[in-house]
């Protein structure tokens, strides 16, 4: 979980949902670096998406769908270490808003941070179906 979040009590039901992709997030992102990690790693973070439904929409806009951002996050999380601290969330009606500061260090590299925003988008079931990220970098 992102460090300084707050009580997950304390928010509504989708923004706890964030948190909780968020914790899975790094939980997975550390685990990748074990021997063997594979694909199957994601599953658990699998569970809180409509893998039919998802698109992750990144920098210069580029929109992919559950199997291509897998890879890719397949990819960066076993080549780097990753943490972020926590600066708000705010959930309006199916969207939750995240603001974070990441740290990003590719093994062997120095480290990169950029604020970020991701916007998640939810259906009905409590699924994430949208997730843009909007960066600042130095």
């Amino acid at each position: 979980m992102p460090i300084g979040a707050p009580d997950p009590a304390t928010l509504g039901p989708l923004a706890r949902k964030v948190l909780e992709y968020s914790d899975v997030m790094e939980r997975t992102v550390e685990a990748a670096k074990q021997p063997g990690f594979s694909d199957s790693g994601w599953d658990e973070l699998t569970g809180l998406i409509d893998t039919a439904k998802f698109e992750r929409v990144g920098n210069d806009k580029a929109v992919m769908g559950w199997d291509v951002y897998r890879g890719l996050l397949t990819g960066w999380a076993t080549t780097t270490d990753f943490r972020s601290e926590f600066h708000r969330i705010s959930e309006a009606g199916n969207c939750v808003f995240l603001e974070l500061t990441e740290h990003n260090t590719p093994l062997g590299g120095a480290e990169s941070v950029v604020n970020s925003l991701s916007l998640y988008d939810y259906d009905g079931n409590e699924k994430l179906i949208r997730l843009q990220i909007y960066l600042q970098h130095d």
